[in-house]
């Protein structure tokens, strides 16, 4: 953003745009207080339009501070800072971050705290690896001619770099519109049939970090979860044979006693297609662990079965014999870790 004209208009520009477009993120700051709290209010209020002005501010106030600690110096003294157009900068910055978390398959709360609903577009994988080649593109293309930019630098001060950093950025507005072209097939696509003989009640269709044509789908009906992929290009959805079929579980004293708990409360709020599996502990005196998962990232390594640990974005619950709650289970890969849940601290 910076390279495309901004840094033109006033000194410290592509440093304030940077901060700011990173600042939202300071929300990781919420795992100190234990996970469960980290997860509730991850994309929360630094992710929201209220929030907006609020890490602008931060971050103009950072930025004056490290200006005036360097005696006021810029690169170059004829292009002085502008506060106002600075902090004009790091709001649309953060509008930015906002922007590229809406559309990816986790979402984002823009209207929080007036509403805790969750918004997601859905259109590229949280890591996204054709928007990172075109982004890393538009900053190493101008370095790879470099002795022709050392000629422009000798005639003229501008900043390097503004063509590639357009072309850049309308490369991943392009792929946007692409993948959005591609999801809304791969709904209507999954919409269109049936699933063991039964109408959906709804249908998405989220992407895959490694493949862009083939969507995962997840289909809910009133018994039971579909997984299919669809590929876009046909559009052709998997035979009912090759797809996975996850049955919804029945409510129990058990799991509904973990969905009450702060875990519980958070997971729910944010999951999309939430589905349960209750653990009985050995002895049985033990109690229950509830694992929580969202089938939106059912095609990640899945935690129902051997493998607990290799589940991204899951939560377990664990409850005592008289249903308790003890705390919330989280498997690293190798051990299992109890942290007391928040509301029994």
């Amino acid at each position: 953003m910076g390279r495309t004209g901004l840094n033109r208009k006033t000194a410290l520009a592509t440093l304030t745009l940077t901060l700011a477009a990173e600042v939202p993120d300071l929300d990781v700051i919420g795992r100190y207080w234990g996970p469960a709290v980290g997860f509730e209010h991850h994309r929360g209020f630094t992710h929201s339009f209220l929030g907006v002005p609020l890490d602008a501010a931060v971050v103009i106030a950072f930025v004056y501070l490290v200006w005036r600690l360097r005696g006021r110096k810029t690169k170059d003294p004829n292009l002085p800072p502008r506060w106002g157009v600075l902090f004009f900068y790091a709001c649309l910055a953060g509008l930015s971050h906002i922007l590229l978390d809406f559309t990816n398959n986790y979402g984002v709360r823009p209207f929080w705290p007036f509403s805790e609903k969750w918004y997601s577009w859905d259109i590229v994988f949280i890591v996204e690896p054709v928007m990172l080649v075109l982004l890393i593109l538009g900053l190493v293309v101008p370095s790879i001619f470099s002795l022709v930019d050392r000629e422009l630098g000798a005639r003229s001060r501008s900043p390097r770099g503004r063509v590639a950093a357009t072309l850049a950025l309308l490369g991943v507005v392009l792929m946007w519109g692409l993948r959005d072209h591609e999801h809304r097939i791969a709904v209507n696509a999954l919409e269109a049939r049936t699933y063991n003989g039964v109408d959906p009640l709804r249908a998405s269709a989220y992407p895959t970090l490694t493949d862009p044509i083939h969507w995962y789908g997840v289909i809910e009906t009133p018994a039971f979860f579909a997984l299919p992929s669809v590929d876009a290009l046909g559009p052709e959805v998997d035979p009912e044979e090759r797809m996975g079929i996850r049955y919804k579980p029945e409510e129990t004293p058990i799991t509904l006693a973990a969905k009450k708990s702060y875990a519980g409360r958070a997971f729910l709020d944010w999951a999309r297609y939430p589905i349960t599996e209750t653990e009985v502990l050995e002895p049985p005196e033990e109690g229950y662990i509830v694992h929580f998962q969202d089938l939106r990232y059912a095609q990640l390594p899945n935690m129902f079965g051997r493998n607990r640990g290799n589940c991204p974005l899951c939560v377990g619950v664990k409850l005592d014999k008289d249903l308790h709650v003890v705390g919330d289970v989280y498997d690293n890969g190798q051990k299992r870790i109890i942290v007391p849940d928040p509301d029994q601290r």
